[in-house]
């Protein structure tokens, strides 16, 4: 039986370059009925917890650092430690001056491009998908016909670029020889607002790049 993927949103605000916003954020918790991964933990533990239960948390897995999308990371991670069982955070290391802004003392563990983290019998394979940050990545679930791109891909194209931290080409080339690549069919779970497909999106590239986001 392979993982199944649930959803929650949370709601919190996303600070940088001196500036706060208010923001909805995705959570994606895959797994089955005894362990799960975290993909994302942004501004409620107490409802992420909740959402995974008595269930044995293997990793919280962080798809880049704006602290939007790790604020509770650490906290969550502790709150399933214990009794021989260290939860880790995973954070590609591209992103640790993004991540130290919000937790500047506190550890992760690397993320690589080409690793696999694997949940309830199925794999997620690590896309280094940087340009919203260095070390933004993107998880791909071929069993399960998805891809988890966090900030870098949304139904109707990239994401922010006009940050500290980002750049418009890199995350435009990131989408074109990364994810684009992928089956048309593959659903693309995002870090805010709806869910696309690889083959919706796909035809507008040359939309994005002539709009210069």
């Amino acid at each position: 039986m392979s993982a199944r993927v649930e959803h929650l949103v949370t709601s919190g605000t996303f600070s940088l370059d001196g500036q706060t916003f208010d923001v909805d954020n995705n959570v994606w918790i895959v797994g089955d009925d005894e362990q799960v991964v975290v993909l994302d933990a942004p501004h409620d533990v107490e409802a992420i917890a909740t959402a995974i239960g008595d269930r044995r948390l293997l990793a919280v897995v962080c798809t880049h650092a704006h602290d939007d999308h790790v604020r509770q990371a650490p906290a969550l991670a502790q709150r399933f430690s214990g009794a021989g069982h260290e939860v880790p955070v995973l954070l590609h290391p591209a992103d640790r001056p993004v991540w130290e802004l919000t937790h500047p003392q506190v550890a992760t563990t690397d993320l690589a491009h080409g690793q696999v983290v694997t949940v309830a019998g199925t794999d997620l394979h690590v896309l280094h998908t940087p340009g919203h940050t260095p070390g933004a990545v993107s998880l791909y679930a071929p069993d399960l016909a998805t891809v988890f791109t966090g900030d870098t891909l949304f139904a109707g194209g990239p994401g922010a670029t006009g940050r500290s931290f980002s750049d418009f080409g890199t995350i435009v080339a990131s989408i074109r020889t990364v994810l684009l690549e992928l089956p048309a069919e593959t659903r693309v779970h995002t870090g805010h607002g709806d869910d696309t497909t690889i083959g919706d999106e796909a035809p507008h590239l040359q939309e994005w790049i002539d709009r210069g986001h």
